[in-house]
């Protein structure tokens, strides 16, 4: 049964006493190193133009920079789901904080792509750790009745930390070569080593739970063979395709099905790498597939809007990232809001006018052209940010409240991993749509910009056709009937 709603106080804001100060520590610790391991993955999104001059390559290439962190993440998320079963909170935390600020210190020093690539795996992988613990940690100590509250600060850190990542990279760009995006991080993840080590204490305890050895290889051959199958296709046109690019898709999707059959298998015995059976909880399905198809939005226009002011309107990096800054703070704004709406209203009557408002700015981006008034880039980027805003907290609350308490680091691997892959897909389909729309309008005679213009605006059309499946999914959401109990 629920305890007693808590309800605001005369200043409207929340006193949840049922937290402990331990316990609100180590959730604030969880936070801010979260935080700041996300805003780092698109970091690069503002500074890929100034790398493909730098390191001389080519917008597919580059875009492996923001891919291979996202494909990173998908492969190694699902093993935190062992991870955070077996371990102390306090060991995986400075495990994922290690990892990350190694690849940052590799990533600052990289000669070329190759090891700036590497660096980012290593980084992706301290990310990829953290996020499931933090998920994991909030729905083992927060009771359901505030649970809208906190998952709202979740929603700050998930979605407005990528959001606000291209401002700063932009800021930084301005002043300064891009290995300092790298620089001013480290000492950020250094600082939240330490404080950890100092602070953190363990808030779960660690059972012996299996590891499936073949699940491993499974998952990252078929997740890795999907991505890297869809980011090829804008490779693979005339000569030097290393491969055609139906070949790592079809590999994939056929690893990927034996992974799933696997999972399926293991699941009953409390053996599987990534426990499948949270899908037999509707609302957490419903759930997961909306926030894969919310994830592929966003990714794939934090790629596309920069490229878009760069090199079709001609904006410095600081201006592309400022024009970012303002859907990124209006997100940040809302998602408290959101949260204690949710806790009020429930899910539906907040997520159906989220899809309309990213689905109507994702039509409005797909009209941009190379004469588009600046005020229609922002109004557009503003309305998707607050749509988002109204998904992501209640798609939270619902997916993991619906499900029964030992399934919870389970669940929060699965959105993870759900999230990464349909995010690395979306910034990988966008990219290429756009190269091979780019291609052919050159093919055609237009002009570099005309060109590049086509290729945008055909990515944004293949992006709003997504989000009208993101309304039609926003009818089937409920608030689950009895949050953290549900079978």
């Amino acid at each position: 049964m629920h305890s007693e709603p808590v309800s605001p106080d005369m200043s409207g804001e929340f006193t949840p006493p049922q937290i402990s100060a331990r316990d609100r520590v180590v959730i604030m610790l969880l936070l801010i190193s979260t935080f700041t391991m996300i805003l780092n993955e698109t970091i690069m999104s503002v500074a890929l133009p100034r790398l493909m001059v730098d390191l001389q390559i080519t917008a597919n290439a580059a875009q492996w920079l923001t891919t291979a962190f996202l494909l990173t993440m998908a492969v190694v998320i699902p093993i935190t789901g062992f991870l955070i079963q077996r371990y102390h909170t306090r060991t995986v935390f400075i495990t994922a904080l290690s990892l990350f600020s190694f690849g940052t210190l590799i990533s600052a020093l990289a000669p070329g792509l190759g090891v700036l690539i590497a660096g980012r795996v290593v980084q992706a992988s301290g990310t990829a750790i953290m996020l499931p613990l933090l998920m994991t940690t909030i729905m083992t100590l927060v009771p359901p009745e505030i649970r809208g509250k906190t998952m709202g600060n979740i929603s700050i850190v998930i979605s407005v930390a990528p959001a606000i990542g291209p401002t700063l990279s932009g800021l930084i760009l301005n002043l300064l070569d891009w290995r300092w995006l790298f620089w001013l991080v480290l000492p950020i993840g250094l600082g939240a080593l330490a404080l950890g080590y100092a602070k953190l204490q363990n808030v779960t305890e660690p059972r012996k739970a299996p590891l499936d050895l073949l699940s491993v290889p499974l998952a990252a051959i078929g997740f890795g063979g999907v991505v890297y199958g869809l980011s090829t296709i804008g490779e693979g046109q005339g000569e030097g395709a290393a491969l055609p690019a139906w070949l790592p898709l079809a590999i994939g999707g056929v690893v990927l099905v034996a992974f799933i059959a696997r999972q399926l298998v293991l699941g009953p015995q409390e053996r599987a790498l990534l426990d499948l059976r949270t899908f037999r909880v509707r609302v957490f399905t419903v759930s997961v597939v909306m926030m894969g198809l919310s994830m592929m939005a966003l990714f794939g226009m934090v790629i596309l809007l920069p490229l878009y002011m760069q090199n079709v309107l001609g904006m410095e990096p600081l201006q592309s990232g400022l024009m970012l800054l303002p859907g990124g703070l209006l997100m940040g704004l809302l998602a408290p809001l959101v949260g204690r709406l949710y806790d009020r209203f429930g899910a539906r009557k907040l997520v159906i006018p989220g899809t309309v408002a990213v689905s109507a700015a994702l039509w409005t981006m797909s009209t941009l052209g190379t004469g588009s008034p600046i005020a229609i880039v922002l109004a557009s980027h503003v309305l998707i940010s607050a749509g988002l805003a109204f998904l992501f907290t209640p798609l939270f609350s619902s997916s993991l409240g619906s499900l029964p308490k030992h399934l919870y680091s389970h669940g929060s691997a699965v959105i993870g991993t759900v999230q990464q892959v349909a995010g690395a897909a979306g910034i990988a389909l966008f990219v290429s749509i756009m190269s091979l729309r780019t291609a052919a309008g050159l093919g055609q005679g237009l002009s570099a910009v005309e060109a590049m213009a086509a290729g945008l605006r055909a990515g944004f059309t293949y992006g709003a056709a997504i989000s009208l499946l993101l309304i039609v999914a926003g009818f089937f959401v409920r608030r689950p009937t009895d949050q953290g109990t549900a079978h």
